[in-house]
């Protein structure tokens, strides 16, 4: 029986270049359904329309701080729901996470998408605390990361951890070309960018008990680290960054082997080979370590918003019932260095 100071996930939002929910979104993956087209008028250095995934829903001329705080209204009300419905008056900190700081964003980006989007949940929360960071692949693994801690010390009741992040806008798009980074005919081992939003709600077993929330998923435990031969650079990586997330990770984690893996590898090789060595430098941990997940494939490189969609896809798998076992490894890797893993732990961990 899982302690009252456990941590668990009582709610999820997702919304992606697939769907609008977590339940049309992970069904898509599951499926193997890929939302990469051409973009509708941006052409890369070849004369090609460049391969994008994108939010449908929204304006593709909606740019900027507008266009990522619709993509991240309608999931993080939808991690909020049952909170909502549960008739809770406790306030809710909100951490939050952006891509990283890049051509297409203005000055203080994070910042300002973090203010859009308290004043609109405002409406229907108290919010209390938290903040934001343009953390990129990690950021919204490091915001669980966070999220977790403000809960351990006592300094929240309730964590709405999030990550939101577009790709989609000219400049950025223009400066990914410019960098051999986009995944053309050409240029085989570059990416499709794509955008997209996830939310996970946070809390104590103690507290989801106390308020009548039922437990998704339990936090086994998570952990960050950073790599100093990072992409782009002229350094090999040999993945002691990601190695040591892992190594912190496990040190403190149940023995079993890990059942499934879900990670952010967007087709760049970089990400491949850091992900091999840092199994070498954790073996036995793993049921097979070559049995891993990219939903890139799917629907793009997502930066920020990765770890928390991840999220979505294990509670939905759980609430289905193909989730191949109880203990998942999530994580993904910021091209500033940052480095992030999550072990995720099925309900009945924390029943």
């Amino acid at each position: 029986m899982a302690k009252a100071d456990t941590i668990v996930v009582v709610g999820v939002g997702a919304r992606t270049p697939l769907g609008f929910d977590a339940a049309s979104s992970a069904a898509a993956v599951r499926a193997g359904i890929s939302a990469i087209q051409d973009h509708p008028y941006m052409i890369d250095r070849f004369g090609e329309r460049m391969k994008v995934t994108r939010d449908i829903g929204i304006d593709v001329d909606l740019r900027g701080v507008d266009r990522a705080v619709d993509i991240a209204a309608s999931p993080a009300l939808d991690a909020l729901r049952p909170f909502l419905e549960s008739g809770a008056t406790a306030a809710v900190t909100l951490i939050l996470s952006t891509g990283e700081p890049r051509p297409g964003q203005p000055d203080g980006f994070a910042a300002q998408v973090n203010w859009r989007l308290r004043k609109h949940l405002g409406q229907h929360i108290v919010l209390e605390g938290g903040g934001s960071t343009a953390g990129g692949h990690a950021g919204g693994l490091l915001a669980i990361h966070h999220a977790c801690k403000s809960l351990r010390d006592g300094r929240a009741k309730f964590c709405l951890a999030g990550g939101v992040d577009t790709y989609l806008e000219p400049e950025t798009l223009e400066w990914l070309d410019e960098n051999e980074q986009l995944h053309s005919n050409t240029t085989t081992y570059g990416f499709c960018p794509g955008e997209a939003a996830g939310f996970a709600l946070l809390t104590t077993l103690g507290v989801a008990r106390t308020h009548g929330l039922r437990p998704l998923l339990e936090i086994v435990g998570t952990s960050i680290a950073s790599e100093e031969n990072r992409i782009k650079t002229e350094t090999v990586v040999l993945g002691e960054g990601l190695g040591a997330a892992f190594r912190f990770l496990f040190q403190d984690a149940p023995i079993d082997k890990v059942d499934r893996i879900i990670c952010d590898m967007n087709g760049e090789r970089y990400r491949g080979n850091e992900y091999g060595f840092a199994v070498i430098r954790n073996p036995s941990r793993f049921k097979d370590a070559a049995d891993f997940e990219t939903p890139a494939d799917c629907w793009g490189d997502v930066g920020a918003a990765s770890g928390l969609l991840f999220v979505s896809l294990i509670t939905e798998a759980e609430a289905r019932g193909y989730q191949p076992g109880p203990l998942s490894l999530i994580w993904a890797s910021s091209e500033n260095g940052a480095r992030a893993g999550v072990l995720l732990g099925g309900p009945r961990r924390a029943g």
